[in-house]
């Protein structure tokens, strides 16, 4: 394994015969790294992570957390996550995570050092009930930080929290990164993934689409031109040295750099204006990681693409469905 953290081979999970909610699915998690697994609702992020610990048995494939099979007691004491803990709503977060630290056999010294780390120390005294989502988002990020874990797994942390309360979780994120360890993030928020992760995974439908580091994923930078003739800078562009491919959509002309830089881009708009081209807009820039992702996905949801119907008797999906009909009007559904 060498500095491998988390080790997944041809890793599948089906659900009834009927939903295969992580389809074959390859990655591997190098220490001290933030990695992102990105992807729709549904696409199979949570039931991976959910392996990843041991709550849920995969139907086949590798699985190596830490050097052990996952749920193994010596990597569960090295790995922490977030909402795998049940607070008491009455009780304060202080007191949330001293029975937290308990459960886990850490002592109650790290209670203050993890409520500190969670930015949450001047309401430690007050009921989870008072707390605002993004106060109890960070309370689980607490509890997940208890046994000072080399591994931290977090399902979507900022779900649900606004601008406010996404910019404090995202800031603890990058101070925990920061601090050494280790992190798997899952998430569909786009701008988290490529603000904290150092390499993303992009899967849908339980499958793997892509992975690489944010700018490997949104590619070179493209020049883009507005010159006029258009029909004439389309037929130009791609006889220009500087030029890999060109494209022309609504007016604009989208260029492919062979060597992305300012003397390129100076290059192109040079010949164009000694052509006879008058060019009005000249600019660089990349794909966002959003454009790369709906072009990977299509912009499926992915939960949709994890139902596998089966065949039977030549009818296809629509006999499987129509078989789950009758058994679910034979027991009264």
């Amino acid at each position: 394994m060498g500095d491998r953290v988390v080790e997944v081979r041809g890793l599948v999970k089906r659900f009834g015969g009927y939903v295969t909610a992580v389809d074959g699915l390859d990655l591997c998690v190098e220490a001290g790294e933030t990695y992102g697994l990105l992807g729709p609702n549904g696409a199979g992020k949570t039931t991976t992570l959910r392996m990843l610990l041991g709550l849920v048995r995969p139907t086949s494939g590798l699985i190596r957390v830490l050097g052990r099979p996952p749920g193994a007691p010596a990597g569960l004491r090295r790995t922490g996550a977030m909402g795998e803990t049940a607070f008491y709503p009455f009780m304060s977060g202080r007191d949330n995570l001293r029975a937290a630290a308990r459960r886990s056999g850490v002592p109650d010294s790290r209670v203050d050092a993890v409520l500190d780390q969670a930015a949450l120390t001047a309401r430690a005294r007050d009921a989870v009930a008072t707390y605002s989502l993004g106060m109890k988002q960070r309370l689980g990020v607490a509890a997940a930080l208890l046994k000072d874990p080399e591994l931290l797994i977090l399902d979507e942390p900022s779900n649900g929290l606004d601008p406010a309360g996404q910019l404090q979780m995202r800031r603890l994120i990058a101070e925990l990164g920061g601090g050494g360890k280790t992190i798997v993030l899952s998430s569909h928020d786009m701008g988290e993934v490529e603000q904290l992760c150092g390499r993303v995974g992009v899967i849908s439908g339980g499958r793997m689409l892509a992975e690489g580091t944010p700018g490997q994923l949104r590619g070179q930078p493209q020049l883009w031109v507005r010159a006029e003739p258009a029909s004439q800078a389309a037929a130009l562009a791609p006889g220009l040295a500087e030029v890999d491919h060109a494209e022309l959509s609504d007016g604009l002309l989208r260029l492919g750099l062979r060597e992305p830089d300012p003397a390129g881009a100076a290059a192109v708009n040079r010949q164009l204006v000694g052509a006879g081209l008058a060019v009005s807009e000249i600019r660089t820039g990349r794909r966002s990681l959003q454009e790369v992702f709906l072009e990977l996905t299509g912009g499926r949801t992915g939960g949709a693409d994890s139902v596998r119907w089966p065949e039977r008797d030549g009818g296809g999906a629509v006999q499987g469905r129509r078989s789950r009909r009758r058994h679910q009007r034979a027991k009264g559904h």
